[in-house]
This record gives structure tokens, sequence and C-alpha cells, in this order.
């Protein structure tokens, strides 16, 4: 599986993050200063969005300060739906209920353990098909937005 990963910084919780999803075999494709490069928030949000859509990348994985804005900047692309976690329960909601696409963390808060139990959640939790129905309706508003 390849995962895009971004953050608007590079700090011991990104190194942790990035340690583990390497660990557990999965193909990284590096945002913002994560690949050496200086963009804002904003800018990563959007790049990891794009690269989920466009199938560059299966999954997102996005940080900032308190993981609110690079949610809001990825959930811009249309067909992203990003969640801002703070523990597992909350990570596997946002698969289960809401097939998210995109986990947001927050690199204030996010300890590497807890970063871990998310991931475990995260990747062990599958839309089941009977949420189906709800998914197609907020599809739909990507539609009506233009996209």
């Amino acid at each position: 599986m390849r995962i895009a990963v971004g953050s608007d910084e590079k700090n011991y919780l990104t190194d942790a993050l990035i340690a583990e999803l390497e660990r557990r075999g999965y193909e990284l494709i590096l945002f913002g200063p994560l690949a050496g490069a200086s963009d804002p928030w904003p800018d990563v949000g959007r790049a990891v969005g794009e690269a989920v859509v466009s199938g560059q990348a299966d999954q997102g994985i996005v940080c900032c300060y308190t993981g609110t804005g690079v949610s809001i900047a990825a959930n811009k692309v249309p067909g992203i739906r990003a969640a801002l976690c703070h523990d597992a329960q909350t990570a596997a909601g946002a698969r289960k209920w809401n097939d998210a696409n995109v986990l947001a963390l927050s690199l204030r808060l996010t300890t590497s353990e807890l970063a871990r139990e998310m991931l475990d959640a995260w990747f062990a939790t599958e839309c089941p098909p009977e949420e189906q129905a709800t998914i197609d309706r907020l599809r739909a508003f990507d539609r009506v937005a233009g996209a």
C-alpha cells in the first residue's frame, strides 16, 4: 500500500511516524519538510489530498501543530475525507462510518505511542457495505460543488 505523508514541519513525531509506517512495509510518498521542501500546511494538505485522489497514493496522513489546518486543506480536494483524530477509537470510527482516506494528526497532542495505536485502528478498520449509501451521499456533495 502506498501512503502519502505530509507535514508542515519535521520533528520527533514525524520521524517516528515514518519509521513506523516503513516498519509495517508501506511505500511512502513524502510531502513538505518531510521531503525536504518548506511548504506551509495549506500546500501540504492539498498535495497529500491530490496524491490520494489521483491514485498516486492509496491513503494519506497529514500533520500540523493542531492537525486542523492540514485537515481543512486536504478536505478542499474533492474526493478527500480527511479526519482529525486524537485517539484510536476516533480513527477506527472515521474509517468505519466515514470511509476516511486521510488521517490528520496534531503534532502538539500526538505521542509516538498514540500514533501507533491510531495507525493500528486506522489500518485494521474498513468501511462496511451497509455504510455505502451514506458515503455515496457524501460523494454527491463533491459533484454539487463542481468537482
